[in-house]
Formats: structure tokens, sequence, C-alpha cells
């Protein structure tokens, strides 16, 4: 078997994998990255989901490492592509004008951009990425990882790699697993965590759904329509207790108001911006921006509420991941299936048959994304948990913000927005104050040399809504990055950094001085509720019933 040593060893190529491994090789040291698939960036890419952000994100107060990647990523649509020049203008070039963030991008954009990134630190020895390979075994001695072991996932060729240091940022914590690591899956309870929205016995089973992605452009008057899939029938006809109908249908659960809504794919002009329809909502190419010589349709990426698979969860005691994973393919394909032959239209009759699946996009056979998008994965036990009341409006002061933590290491902002569960449990979507992401978060409880960067850190089931997002997952992985550094330059380990005032400032340092990562929202922000930072009415939001 291959033997490879590094100073760091970074588990999963996702963002936050990324952002770790990034870091740490811009601070001088030796990093191997693995990744299940042959493409980094996570939720970005394999999942193909565009960025939620939050309203700061085109400000000063973000990672100078994220803004690189964004605006990169502007600038890789402006060198490449035929963009019309009052769009290749805009300083905030938004490709896909979509509804759900500043920044709608194909997947193989961002795929590319990080590439770019990590060229450098590739090219100097710093950087090592196996792609295609997933850890299998991990070895233990008292409270430290010794090595872990990968498989190529082509070849099943294995190699051991070694390091002072190993980060889990798998999408599913799969690392904790295999190495022992303390671990919360699924929902706490209310005894445990004392969060109003938490389930009043703690249920493993509770986790959020999945959903696989794809993107589709609408060709009208030409034949796109898929086989029907096997489970067509199932997923048309059944009605969840929670749900206003079956998942092929239009018909949702409104956020705001807990209320179920008609949606339509089409409402207006497709080319119009900021309409409240699906299409518009996460476009990630708007043909209004291009030459139209060359491109002459809209792409969206279909990530809708209609295609969340809850059916079973991916983790725990009898979960059958391989199953849960090919049933939740299925109702991705059953819907666009549906869509395209039976859909009530906008403008009378059903289906819409021109709807295309783009595989140049995602680089699969089938067209959907190269993986499941997962919101949720096991969770260290950790020096210190993020809980509700640390962060939820309705749970703190009025115009207090979030609590601030005298260990932050890096800030972010999402609502508490949790999906509905393999527990039959409906959304909790709570607004939340712009918070911070405190070191004890990332400090597991025992062991001495593992370190979370992905949606595996210190938060509850709640919390973990919020924390789980794009640039959030980013300075996640930043701070780990600069925290792995720190023990190597010190010759000194996490759990003492954590345990020392004096230590917890250098990395903060190390953090802001060096890197430029901020740490702290200024004080305007940190008071704000977000909807009151958003251009438009407030929305309204009907609390979901607390757990009972």
């Amino acid at each position: 078997m291959k033997i490879m040593k590094a100073d760091l060893v970074v588990a999963g190529g996702g963002l936050g994998g990324v952002a770790a491994a990034l870091t740490a090789a811009r601070l001088g040291h030796h990093v191997v990255l693995t990744e299940e698939t042959d493409w980094l960036g996570g939720q970005l890419t394999a999942q193909a989901v565009p960025s939620d952000e939050h309203p700061w994100i085109e400000t000063e107060h973000i990672s100078p490492g994220y803004r690189e990647l964004r605006t990169r990523i502007r600038d890789y649509y402006r060198r490449n592509y035929p963009l019309l020049p009052e769009a290749a203008a805009r300083p905030g070039l938004n490709p896909g004008l979509g509804n759900v963030s500043k920044l709608c991008v194909e997947p193989r954009v961002a795929v590319a951009v990080l590439d770019e990134m990590l060229m450098p630190y590739i090219s100097a020895g710093r950087v090592t990425v196996l792609r295609e390979h997933v850890p299998v075994a991990a070895a233990t001695e008292g409270d430290r990882i010794t090595e872990v072991v990968v498989e190529s996932t082509r070849t099943g060729e294995r190699t051991t790699l070694t390091a002072p240091l190993i980060v889990d940022a798998t999408e599913l914590g799969d690392l904790l697993e295999l190495a022992g690591v303390e671990h919360v899956i699924g929902a706490e309870s209310q005894a445990e965590t004392g969060e109003p929205y938490a389930a009043p016995v703690a249920d493993p089973r509770d986790q959020q759904a999945i959903t696989w992605c794809f993107p589709l452009e609408y060709r009208p008057g030409e034949e796109h329509v898929i086989d029907r899939p096997a489970s067509y029938d199932h997923w048309k006809t059944h009605v969840d207790p929670f749900w206003p109908g079956p998942q092929l249908s239009w018909e949702k659960i409104d956020i705001h108001t807990m209320k179920g809504r008609t949606n339509r794919i089409f409402e207006g002009d497709m080319d119009a911006v900021g309409l409240p329809d699906l299409w518009h909502f996460r476009r990630i190419r708007a043909r209004t921006q291009f030459d139209p010589a060359l491109i002459s349709t809209d792409i969206t990426l279909v990530n809708w509420p209609n295609i969340d698979y809850w059916e079973a969860p991916l983790l725990g005691e009898g979960a059958d991941r391989e199953l849960a994973l090919r049933r939740c393919k299925e109702l991705s394909l059953s819907y666009l299936h549906w869509m395209q032959t039976e859909a009530p239209r906008h403008d009378g009759g059903h289906g819409y048959p021109g709807l295309r699946l783009r595989p140049d996009l995602t680089g699969t056979g089938d067209g959907l994304a190269k993986t499941a998008y997962i919101r949720e994965s096991r969770r260290i036990r950790a020096r210190f948990t993020v809980l509700e009341q640390h962060i939820a409006v309705v749970d703190r002061p009025e115009g207090a913000g979030a609590e601030r933590f005298a260990d932050s290491v890096g800030v972010g902002h999402y609502n508490i927005d949790l999906h509905p569960s393999t527990a039959g449990v409906n959304y909790v979507n709570l607004e939340v104050y712009p918070f911070q992401i405190p070191l004890g978060a990332l400090i597991p409880v025992r062991m001495r040399n593992l370190l979370p960067a992905n949606k595996n850190i210190g938060t509850t089931h709640i919390t973990n809504g919020a924390y789980r997002l794009h640039p959030v997952e980013w300075s996640i992985g930043e701070a780990v990055g600069a925290l792995a550094a720190l023990c190597l330059a010190g010759r000194t380990e996490p759990h003492a950094v954590a345990d020392s005032a004096e230590l917890t400032a250098d990395l903060q340092r190390l953090l802001t001085g060096t890197l430029g990562v901020p740490v702290a929202w200024p004080e305007d922000i940190a008071v704000t509720r977000p909807s009151q930072a958003r251009k438009g009415p407030t929305p309204v939001y009907a609390l979901p019933e607390r757990r009972v």
C-alpha cells in the first residue's frame, strides 16, 4: 500500500476542505487534499447548488479568500464568455440573474476557478490533490488519529495518509465514524440543548432532506422528454402528512406562512429579473446578458422543494445510504418527467417537453449533479456547541444581536433553514442575527488532532441550518487551515490553543492580520435583523409550531 506523508491531511474537497488546504498552503505547509468526485467545490460544484449568501456579501465584511473566489468567477466569465458589453461592465456581474444570490453561476465555472486558485500551490508541491478518493479506514492511538486510508473509486487502490493534523471536511463527517470520534447524528433533545425548537426527544433519524439537483434549459417546440422512471407512480400519488400534496406537483409549503402554496415554473416574461417563479429563483445563465449568436437559452438549476428527498436517512443505525441516494435520484428524474409531460402549464395545457437536461454542465452522463446536495452531517461532540439561543432573533433580547464569542475565528450569516426531515418534521425557518464562529465549536471533546471543516462542527441539528451554507463553510475551512498552521509552526495542538487565551489571540491575529479574515461584525451590522437590511418589504414569518 502506498504511503503519503504531509503536514496536514484534509479529507473532503468541498468549500471547507479547499479553504483549509489553501490557507495552510499559503502559510507554508504541505497538504494532501482528497475528494470523492473529480470536481473540487462540494455544494457549489459537484452538488451544483448556486451559493446561498447574506446581504453583506458584496462588502468588505467577508473573508478575502471567499471574495477572491467570487471575483475570479466574475473575471472568468469576462475572459471566456461572450458577454454583452453592458453585462461585462457591471462590477456586480451576476451571470444567471437568479434571485437566490448575487452570483448565480454554472458549476463548471466554479470548478475551473477553484482549480486555478490551488494551481500555484500544486505546482510548488505544497498541495497534493487525490481526486476520486474516499476515506475507508482510520487508525488511532489513544486520542490521536495516526493514519487515514483512502481508496480510489476508479481503481480500488488504497493509500495511507499520515500527518500531525487531520481535517474531516467530508460531506457526511465520515472520518468521525471511522476514527471513533464522539459525534451526534440527527436531532438533540430539548432537555439537552434547551432550544425551543429542538425535538422533545433526541431522534437520530431526524435528518434534513437531501436533494439531487440538475440544470435545465427550455427549448420551446423541441422534444427532450426523458424515460419514465420506475418509481414515477409512487411520487405522483404518495402524499406525506406534512406536505400539501404529491411531490409531483407545483404545491409546496411557504416557509413564511407555513401554509400550502402553488408554485409555477414560469410567471410572465422569462427574460425578466426577479420574478417569484421557480425559473428565476436559481437561474444560473440569463441569455439576455450574452451574445445571442452563441448563447440563446437560459439555464436554471433545479433545487426546488418538491425534489427534497425525506423518505429515509443517510446516516445512523439501519440506514441504507446507497438505497436512499438511488431513491433521491429517482425522485429528481420523476419530477423532470412530470414537468415535461403532465405539469399544468403557465399558459394552459400540460407539460413542457422542451425542458432539456444539460449533462455537459454537470460532467455526468445523466445530466444530474455528480452527488446529492447534503444539508446535514454527523457533528462532533465539541468543546462548545452553538445553540439556537445564541443566534435566533426570536430567542434573543430585542436589538441585542447574536452572542459575541471571545474566541471567534470567523463570521457568517444565514437563517436557520431546516428542510423537511426524514422523521416527518416540516420546515423550521427562523431569522437569525449575523453570527460568529467560535473556536470551541471546532475542537472535539477528546480527539486531539482532528478538526472539522464542513457541516460537522459543534452545532446542533437546529443551528446547523444556519452554519451549513457556502460562505460559512468557506470561513470554517479557512479558520481550520489557520489553526492547523499555527499548531504546526508552534508545535502545539488545537486543544492547547483553545485552552490558552494568549494562543487564541495569536490565532485571531493570524486570521485578521496576515489573512485579513474578519472575526467580528461591525456593531451596526451585528444588531441588524437581516430582513431589514435587504431591499423590499420585510417578510412576515409565521413561526412553525414548536415540536411536541
